[in-house]
């Protein structure tokens, strides 16, 4: 077949730019084969050893990356990925990592299932954002007031994400789900929390990543979003809310397309459905979720902490038959991890900052021992 002069070389540059990181010869290989068709590996390293450094960059572990992107990567590598610091407890590993690269190191069909809440607009986890939250300083992070004494938990401003921000957003989210897809066994679930301003941009991404629209989760319970007044202006529109006060918040609820039927796939697999509840009560959508107690904050100060009553609820189902490997990307605080464990899972998680990583060692142990209503 012929191609247009420069088809695989502006394919390649397409794939980095979806990526917004580095990538191996064999992951953009076979990104370039699913835009343009089949295109030899060999051509691909061609390709990019001629337009080094002019276009792109080589960073470490035969890693290439579009030029100029070399120092937007400078927070993760502040990880040694060649060997990552690690945590057990129990059945859980904790990885001090970064989760995109972790996934193109791992063999294919290891994981079974994934529960995550990751960083929804990627601008209020950079290392700009965070160091003012840790200040106190807020940034896009808003801070609200206190109420009856209690300090409230931060909260990031989704609102203020400008269309580069957005644009980013789905960017990360397809270059996710293309690294995420080749690691699950067929009929894997991922649970992914979201929120109702951003939820379509993931949602959309990861369903063009080749992963199958399973529906939503809902978890039901009272957020801090929403139900203002408008700002500097709140007398005179005494009676308006400018958005609605948000009482639910969107679990995106994906599968990797299973093999045969789901009889065959949970035969071979161990994959492709829910645990239910009980015998006569399946597994359903719609979990009541009480906010996060401050007993639990108190174990785990992060500001994307969720209860493990709820938690554990959804770490439960994902896996049918009771059996497998869960994986938490994006793990923060461990709590997927701990719920994992209090549920007797195997399971795995992957965080990039080490402030995060330190914290969640501690946390880990406590937050799986944690009794909790209904958990």
């Amino acid at each position: 077949m012929r191609r247009r002069p420069g088809e695989v070389r502006d394919a390649i540059v397409q794939v980095l730019e979806s990526r917004q990181g580095s990538a191996s010869v064999q992951t953009i290989t076979s990104e370039v084969i699913e835009l343009i068709g089949d295109v030899p590996a060999s051509s691909v390293r061609s390709y990019l050893r001629l337009n080094t450094p002019e276009l792109f960059a080589r960073m470490d572990r035969a890693q290439y990356t579009l030029n100029g992107l070399e120092a937007e990567q400078a927070p993760a590598a502040r990880v040694s990925t060649a060997e990552p610091q690690a945590f057990k407890f129990g059945r859980a590993t904790l990885l001090l990592d970064e989760g995109i690269e972790w996934l193109d190191r791992q063999p294919a069909n290891a994981i079974h299932a994934v529960v995550t809440d990751p960083p929804y607009g990627l601008v209020e986890y950079s290392d700009i954002e965070q160091s003012k939250l840790r200040k106190g300083q807020g940034g896009i992070w808003r801070i609200p007031p206190s109420f009856d004494g209690s300090k409230r938990a931060p909260l990031p401003r989704f609102t203020v994400l400008k269309a580069s921000d957005l644009d980013a957003l789905e960017r990360f989210f397809l270059a996710w789900g293309r690294s995420l897809i080749r690691v699950l066994v067929p009929g894997a679930n991922v649970v992914v929390a979201s929120n109702p301003l951003l939820s379509y941009l993931v949602a959309g991404a990861l369903s063009r990543a080749g992963l199958e629209r399973r529906g939503e989760l809902v978890r039901l319970t009272m957020t801090m979003r929403g139900g203002d007044r408008p700002k500097a202006a709140h007398v005179e529109f005494n009676d308006v809310s400018v958005m609605p006060r948000s009482m639910w918040e969107p679990w995106l609820l994906f599968r990797k397309p299973i093999e045969g039927r789901v009889q065959d796939n949970l035969r071979k697999w161990g994959t492709g459905g829910f645990r239910r509840i009980s015998a006569g009560r399946p597994f359903g959508d719609v979990v009541e979720s009480a906010p996060t107690r401050a007993a639990e904050r108190k174990l785990a100060n992060h500001p994307s902490l969720k209860p493990q009553a709820f938690l554990r609820k959804v770490v439960r189902g994902v896996l049918p038959l009771g059996r497998g490997v869960v994986l938490d990307p994006f793990a923060g605080s461990a709590s997927t991890l701990a719920a994992a464990e209090a549920v007797g899972y195997e399971s795995v998680g992957v965080e990039r900052d080490p402030a995060y990583f330190s914290l969640a060692c501690g946390a880990l142990p406590r937050l799986a021992s944690l009794r909790v209503d209904g958990g």
